[in-house]
């Protein structure tokens, strides 16, 4: 779920990693469309392997990923937020990415089901929303391979 992810160059770098770990669907809240020409140069193709709603809320696009059957788990240096690889992010998950500049709307952080920060050690307090997105993705696929061999999904 990508909440007013603005950059069309973030976007493809997203769809691209979204793509590369069987990623099922992206929430995008007023955010850049993945078929711009400039997120579609930066996925390299891969948009066409990745299904996609646009959405003008937050809630929208939260009671849509809920009704999908999706928890919803924010990943955002956030007041209570708890360190990722803390977090149960098995079963079916949708991680909750932000803007560039301003990180995940007031109505995402409070609705979701959890909050969570990717620990950082060195001198720089954020990263990159593709960065943190890809570090979210993996971390989740990391706990559902340690689980066994049955596969589930995640968004």
């Amino acid at each position: 779920m990508l909440d007013r992810v603005q950059n069309p160059l973030n976007m493809g770098s997203v769809v691209r990693t979204a793509s590369a770990e069987r990623v099922e669907h992206l929430y995008l809240i007023e955010s850049a469309s993945p078929d711009s020409p400039k997120a579609a140069k930066t996925a390299m193709g891969t948009e066409r392997y990745i299904a996609w709603s646009a959405f003008d809320d937050a809630a929208s696009a939260m009671a849509a990923a809920r009704s999908d059957g999706y928890r919803i788990v924010a990943v955002e240096l956030a007041s209570g937020a708890r360190p990722l690889h803390e977090l149960d992010l098995t079963g079916a998950v949708a991680l909750a990415l932000g803007n560039e500049n301003h990180g995940l709307s007031a109505t995402v952080l409070e609705g979701c089901d959890a909050v969570g920060f990717i620990p950082q050690l060195g001198r720089v307090g954020s990263l990159n929303v593709a960065a943190a997105t890809a570090i979210a993705v993996y971390e989740a696929r990391r706990q559902q391979w340690t689980q066994g061999p049955a596969r589930t999904s995640m968004t």
